[in-house]
């Protein structure tokens, strides 16, 4: 079975970033992305009532360059405002060629 190393950039989320934040991943050369609705509790409390919707979940295999511009930018635009928290995992990919 061939592999490709890549990584996957996990994005937890206010639902009034989803469109911001797909359009930035795009942008910075991701080639799709998962979004699923999440709940929890962090630091900022719970997740309900304040705003409307749960929690977005966005997932992206990238390479190692993308994912750290991602999250380069996770820490400039959204952290200091929004509640969101990033990470990026590595994983190896079956098909890795179509990203």
């Amino acid at each position: 079975m061939d592999t490709h190393d890549l990584i996957l950039v996990t994005i937890i989320a206010e639902p009034v970033l989803e469109d911001r934040l797909t359009r930035e991943i795009m942008d910075r050369g991701a080639t799709g992305y998962t979004i699923t609705e999440v709940r929890g509790r962090g630091t900022r409390g719970i997740r309900t009532g304040d705003i409307p919707g749960q929690s977005i979940r966005i997932e992206t295999l990238v390479t190692v360059d993308v994912a750290d511009a991602l999250l380069d930018r996770a820490a400039e635009a959204w952290f200091p405002h929004y509640a969101v928290v990033a990470w990026a995992s590595p994983v190896r990919v079956i098909r890795g060629d179509k990203f």
